[in-house]
């Protein structure tokens, strides 16, 4: 029998359906639409899992910690428990789905993707390996610059009720509380058309959580946040060579990608690689990936996407002095103000960091 829980979720699926203008993006969202109902309605009972004799033991223990981790959550913020995670849906693949990132030849900027009631992403996933590497090559084609990534967890961001998935197995107790507490978070809160405030956000408060449900001692923490400092650090570098590079692309103003490519290429090997590498020797990074890996405009997008806002929470924080949740219902508060203000330039962003 299917519940009335499903029916609304069928429902809201159709409803973004058909308010597609776009017959590709239709098309797409069909197909992961399709994708998305397979992984909401085809999950097991956790129950009935961890009653199974035939199931490992390992993959019980780590349902089970994921209960822990989702009672402790929100008994912590004091919020009325969700439906989330009641499910486990066992993937085919390592992966559940596949991010494709696109940015221009000639700037750093991720290419935005935008849907009905969910809003606008720097990003477009697809569930198949192939279709986002299909999709790629089309973007290629149009000159856009790529950059395709697996995934291991997401959320739909409270308008379902996430399953467990086989892919979180992988990640030990620690890495796996800190995704589940960055997941979870999306559920309490999130802004539309902001994926870049909400993921910072959601990190910040995801590394905060886990610090307090494994009580690390306070010299533990200092350890921990010295490493995170270093990084970022470094980060703050590569952040500053982005810059650069996009000053350099305006200069240059270069018409064809394989003129953009000359460029990027000169400014990774002369200028950005050497200034990260003095970034990482300075501040004792000692596996300084941000230099060796194979970056272009599109991964240097998602970079800039997901990093560079995390640091801000903590120094805000620190000068309201206010403890975890008084920080929260602190930026709460902020946002009901937000709304009621009538400034269509300003970002909630703005808004809470302006002093």
């Amino acid at each position: 029998m299917v519940s009335l829980n499903s029916i609304l979720k069928i429902c809201l699926i159709l409803f973004v359906l058909s308010s597609v203008n776009s017959c590709s993006k239709l098309g797409y969202l069909i197909d992961q639409g399709a994708g998305q109902a397979k992984i909401l309605f085809g999950g097991d009972d956790n129950e009935d899992i961890l009653k199974d004799p035939k199931v490992d033991e390992k993959i019980k223990r780590k349902i089970r910690k994921i209960g822990e981790y989702k009672s402790y959550f929100y008994k912590y913020w004091n919020k009325k428990p969700t439906d989330i995670y009641e499910e486990t849906y066992f993937l085919k693949n390592k992966a559940v789905t596949y991010l494709v990132i696109a940015s221009p030849h000639n700037k750093i900027k991720p290419k935005k993707e935008c849907f009905p009631i969910m809003g606008c992403f720097p990003y477009i996933g697809f569930f198949d390996e192939k279709d986002a590497l299909d999709h790629a090559k089309e973007l290629e084609r149009e000159e856009w610059v790529t950059y395709t990534r697996p995934v291991y967890a997401y959320s739909t961001l409270g308008y379902f009720d996430d399953n467990i998935l086989s892919s979180f197995f992988y990640y030990n107790d620690l890495d796996l509380a800190e995704l589940i507490f960055h997941e979870l978070f999306h559920t309490i809160f999130f802004l539309k058309d902001d994926v870049e405030l909400n993921e910072n956000m959601a990190n910040y408060f995801g590394k905060q959580m886990t610090y307090l449900y494994f009580k690390r001692s306070g010299e533990e923490i200092k350890k921990l946040k010295h490493r995170e400092k270093s990084h970022s650090e470094v980060k703050k570098v590569v952040v500053q060579q982005v810059n650069a590079l996009n000053k350099l692309f305006e200069e240059k103003k270069p018409k064809t990608k394989s003129e953009s490519k000359k460029i990027f290429d000169n400014f990774m090997k002369k200028t950005f690689s050497p200034a990260v590498n003095l970034a990482c020797k300075r501040f004792e990074v000692k596996k300084c990936n941000y230099s060796s890996k194979k970056w272009n405009n599109a991964s240097l997008a998602a970079f800039l996407t997901y990093e560079n806002k995390i640091e801000r929470f903590e120094k805000l924080k620190v000068k309201l002095g206010l403890n975890l949740k008084e920080f929260f219902y602190y930026i709460e508060k902020k946002y009901s103000e937000f709304e009621e203000i009538d400034d269509e330039k300003t970002t909630f962003d703005q808004f809470l960091f302006k002093n």
